[in-house]
């Protein structure tokens, strides 16, 4: 099959994923909007009551260790602060709505939610590190969805899918998106983009997942946030993780250090938080299940 009949097959098997919860695109517009403030994200949530009860677990599980109960929204807002709340329920939303996917013996869904939430944890924390000013608020949840595409192709392109995972486990051994792209034709940043751009995530969330596993960027890309985009993935797969798929971690990209002015001893004290943060990453997992 050719790429564009290919592509235009996975379009047309996105469009029968259900749509996102009505909080969702009004999140994502709020998100996008210069005036948009605790308040409005707070009233957003409250009106979708299953989604609320799921933030409200998470903020209260270990991996925020809060001492005291969070009971209501305008809390978890003054404690989270607005944008990560925001994050929250994107992500939350978009988990809820995906298909749990097919058995596999080499990928699971489980597996594949806590490596994004180990490799969203590790982009919010590079991003305070080696961004400027609050740029990096949109970074959990690029990490967090940054796999997506490998859910919309476990779902519906099972065989291809895992197809392409005995090549990447094979003796040969490689990294998953060269398996998908040598036997899809596509791989699953790709795929990810479509279904966030079907459901109208902004460019600076969709655009790092789109191109994570390029080697040259398109013009007007952040290379940025691709760069610890890629940091982060690999050292979740270093520290074992979850499971993404690939049968061993890349290695990190001089390019993508230096985009950031990362240096080795950085690497080290990242690997140390995300080793401290593992509790909490399942319980995260646990509270948003």
């Amino acid at each position: 099959m050719e790429k564009a009949q290919l592509r235009a097959k996975i379009y047309s098997r996105v469009d029968e994923l259900p749509t996102l919860p009505a909080v969702l695109p009004k999140l994502l517009s709020i998100m996008e909007s210069e005036k948009s403030n605790a308040s409005k994200v707070a009233d957003a949530i409250s009106h979708d009551p299953a989604l609320t009860s799921k933030i409200l677990k998470v903020a209260n599980s270990a991996y925020y260790g809060f001492q005291q109960e969070i009971f209501d929204l305008q809390k978890a807002v003054a404690l989270l602060g607005f944008n990560m709340v925001k994050s929250l329920a994107l992500s939350i939303g978009v988990i809820d709505t995906l298909p749990s996917g097919k058995k596999s013996p080499r990928f699971s869904s489980e597996g594949l939610w806590i490596h994004s939430l180990t490799v969203a944890t590790a982009n919010q924390e590079l991003g305070k590190r080696f961004s400027k000013g609050n740029e990096y608020e949109h970074l959990f949840i690029v990490g967090l969805l940054h796999d997506i595409g490998k859910v919309v192709l476990q779902q519906f392109f099972n065989d291809l899918f895992e197809k392409a995972l005995e090549e990447a486990h094979s003796a040969e051994k490689m990294e998953l998106f060269k398996a998908e792209q040598r036997v899809i034709g596509l791989d699953h940043g790709q795929v990810g983009s479509m279904l966030l751009t079907r459901w109208k995530f902004p460019e600076v969330i969709n655009n790092a997942i789109a191109v994570h596993h390029q080697a040259e960027l398109p013009e007007g890309y952040s290379a940025h946030d691709v760069a610890i985009l890629r940091i982060g993935d690999t050292l979740s797969q270093e520290l074992g993780f979850g499971e993404g798929g690939s049968p061993s971690p890349p290695e990190i990209n001089k390019k993508d250090l230096e985009a950031l002015g990362i240096k080795k001893e950085d690497l080290e004290d990242i690997t140390v938080y995300l080793e401290s943060a593992r509790d909490g990453i399942h319980a995260f997992f646990d509270a948003m299940s």
